[in-house]
C-alpha cells in the first residue's frame, strides 16, 4: 500500500497573511521613525563637532611639537619636515582654522613657524635620539586616542580618524626606525 499524505488544511494564518501583516508593521514603524531619529541627529553633530575640534587641536599641538624639535635639533629638519607637513594636513582635514600651531611658515623654516606659536613651546629633550623618541610616543598616544574615539563618532569622521590614526602609527614607526 502506497503512503499518501493526508490533505493539508491550514490550521492557522497563511504565509501571505503573516507577510502582509509584517510588512504593515514595518510601514507603521517607518512612519514613526523620523521623530526618534530627529532626536539622535540633533545630538550626533555636536558629538562629531566636538570630536573633530579635539582632533584638530591635537594635530595642531603635535605640529607645534614637531616645530619645536626641528628648531632645537636642526640636523633632524630634513627627516621631520615631511612628517610635520602631514600632521598639519591632518589638522586641516579635521577643520583646523589655521591656528599658529599648525601654520606652516612661508619660508618653511622651523624658527618662523615656532615664533608664530603664541603658547610656550613644548619642552624638547637635549639629545636627538630622545627628541625622536618623545615625538614617537606622542604620535602613538594620539593614534591610540583616535582609535578609541572611532566608536563614538559617525561614519565619515570615524573613517577620517582611522586614517589619521594609521598615519600616526606609521609616523611613530618612522621616528623610531632610525634609532636601531
Amino acid at each position: 500500500m502506497p503512503f499518501t499524505l493526508p490533505p493539508r488544511s491550514p490550521s492557522g494564518p497563511r504565509r501571505r497573511s503573516l507577510l502582509a501583516s509584517a510588512a504593515g508593521t514595518f510601514v507603521l514603524v517607518g512612519c514613526s521613525a523620523p521623530e526618534s531619529s530627529t532626536d539622535t541627529t540633533v545630538e550626533t553633530p555636536s558629538v562629531a563637532d566636538r570630536a573633530r575640534a579635539r582632533a584638530a587641536r591635537d594635530s595642531e599641538t603635535l605640529a607645534a611639537r614637531y616645530a619645536a624639535v626641528i628648531t632645537a635639533h636642526p640636523p633632524l629638519a630634513a627627516r621631520l619636515r615631511p612628517l610635520r607637513a602631514e600632521v598639519v594636513g591632518h589638522a586641516k582635514a579635521f577643520g583646523s582654522g589655521g591656528t599658529a600651531g599648525s601654520r606652516p611658515s612661508a619660508s618653511g623654516s622651523p624658527s618662523a613657524s615656532a615664533s608664530a606659536h603664541p603658547s610656550p613651546s613644548p619642552t624638547v629633550p637635549g639629545q636627538e635620539k630622545d627628541a625622536l623618541a618623545d615625538l614617537a610616543t606622542a604620535e602613538r598616544t594620539l593614534a591610540d586616542q583616535r582609535t578609541t574615539a572611532l566608536l563614538t563618532v559617525p561614519g565619515e569622521l570615524a573613517r577620517l580618524l582611522a586614517s589619521v590614526a594609521a598615519a600616526g602609527a606609521a609616523h611613530a614607526f618612522l621616528l623610531t626606525e632610525g634609532a636601531k
